[in-house]
C-alpha cells in the first residue's frame, strides 16, 4: 500500500471537511458519455487533496506496476502527483461504464509511440464504450480529457511557468517560422511569454492527439494558427463554444501530419492554460464541421464533483491572433 511519510502529512493543514472523508466518502457518480462532437475535461488540484486516508484509498486502485512506479519516484510531492494522476484516470473512465467496470480492474496498454489506451475486458453481455482519453499535469493541476470515437490530446501549463532560456531563442529551436515571427512582433516581454505558453500548450495537445509523440511529430513540422472569431459566448446548454477563437493547424515539410482536428484553448482555475485537441466530426445534415462542445468538471474522486463550465474557473481564450 502506498503510504506517505507521516511527518510530511503532519505538516499539512488538513481541512476540517477532509478529516471526515474516511467515514463519509461518496461513490463515483456515473456520467453520460460525451457526444461525438464533445469532449469532457476533468481536473483535480493536488493542494486540495490532503487526507492521508483518501490518498491511501487512491493507492488501492492502482496495479502493482503502477504502485512500484509511484514508489520509485523521489520526493513526496512527486509521488503524490503521480498517484493522483493515475487515480484520476481510473476513476474518470469508470464513471462512463455505469458501474460495470471497477476502477481497480481497468487495464491499460500503450500504442507504438507510448500513448496509453484502455485495454477493455470484453464481456458477452456488455460492449465497452469507444472511449479515448488523455492526461496532462503540472505541479499544481492534473487533468484528464475524454472523448468518444475520436482521439484526444490535452495539455495544461501553469500561467506562471518560468522559462530557463530566452523566449525567442527557445521558439526558434522548436517553433515554425510563422510562430517565431508572431512572437517576435510582440514587444511586451510578459505578453510574449504568455503567448509562447499558449502556443506551446496547443502544439503539445495536437502532438498528443496524433498519438505519435514529439520525436515523430516535432513542433517545427507544423504551425498553429489562431484567429479571433465572433465571440459567441456559451451554447444554450452551457457548453463552451470553441469558435471564440478559430484554431487550425497547418502541416509543414516532409512529415505527413493530418490537419483534421479542432481545438479549444482555456484559462483553467485562474492559474493554468489548457488546450484540448480532438478529431473533427461532420455534423449530421450540415456542411462543414460543428464546433467542439466542452464540459469541464473539478473533482476530488470519492469526495466531490463540481461542473465548472460557464463559471469563472473556465474562461475561453481569444486574442492570440497568429
Amino acid at each position: 500500500m502506498f503510504l506517505f511519510r507521516r511527518r510530511a502529512f503532519l505538516r499539512m493543514n488538513i481541512h476540517g471537511l477532509q478529516s471526515n472523508f474516511c467515514s463519509a466518502q461518496s461513490p463515483l457518480l456515473p456520467v453520460q458519455l460525451p457526444s461525438r462532437m464533445e469532449s469532457h475535461l476533468w481536473y483535480v488540484l493536488p493542494e486540495e487533496v490532503k487526507s492521508e486516508s483518501l490518498l491511501n484509498r487512491y493507492s488501492e486502485l492502482l496495479s502493482m506496476s503502477e504502485k512500484d512506479s509511484v514508489l520509485g519516484m523521489r520526493g513526496e510531492e512527486l509521488k503524490k502527483r503521480a498517484l493522483l494522476a493515475r487515480a484520476l484516470v481510473r476513476t474518470t473512465i469508470s464513471r462512463y461504464t455505469n458501474h460495470r467496470v471497477d476502477p481497480r480492474s481497468l487495464k491499460f496498454k500503450k500504442n507504438n509511440h507510448g500513448k496509453p489506451e484502455v485495454e477493455w475486458q470484453i464481456a458477452d453481455d456488455w460492449q465497452p464504450p469507444p472511449l479515448h482519453f488523455n492526461i496532462s499535469h503540472t505541479s499544481s493541476l492534473i487533468a484528464c480529457g475524454v472523448t468518444v470515437d475520436s482521439p484526444i490530446g490535452i495539455d495544461v501549463e501553469d500561467k506562471q511557468r518560468k522559462l530557463k532560456n530566452h523566449i525567442l531563442a527557445f521558439a526558434r529551436r522548436y517553433f515554425s517560422s510563422h510562430e517565431v515571427e508572431h512572437l517576435t512582433s510582440i514587444s511586451d516581454i510578459e505578453i510574449q511569454r504568455q503567448q509562447f505558453i499558449k502556443l506551446w500548450t496547443l502544439k503539445e495537445a495536437y502532438v498528443k492527439a496524433l498519438g505519435k509523440g514529439f520525436s515523430s511529430a516535432p513542433f517545427k513540422t507544423f504551425t498553429i494558427r489562431v484567429r479571433d472569431a465572433a465571440k459567441r459566448g456559451l451554447h444554450p446548454s452551457g457548453d463552451i463554444d470553441s469558435e471564440i477563437s478559430e484554431i487550425s493547424v497547418e502541416s509543414l515539410g516532409p512529415v505527413n501530419l493530418t490537419t483534421n482536428w479542432q481545438f479549444s484553448l482555456l484559462e483553467l482555475a485562474g492559474s493554468h492554460y489548457a488546450a484540448i485537441c480532438m478529431e473533427k466530426h461532420k455534423a449530421v445534415g450540415e456542411k462543414g464541421n460543428a464546433p467542439m462542445k466542452l464540459t469541464v468538471r473539478r473533482t476530488i474522486p470519492f469526495v466531490e464533483d463540481e461542473c465548472v463550465t460557464g463559471t469563472d474557473a473556465v474562461l475561453p481564450i481569444g486574442g492570440l491572433n497568429c
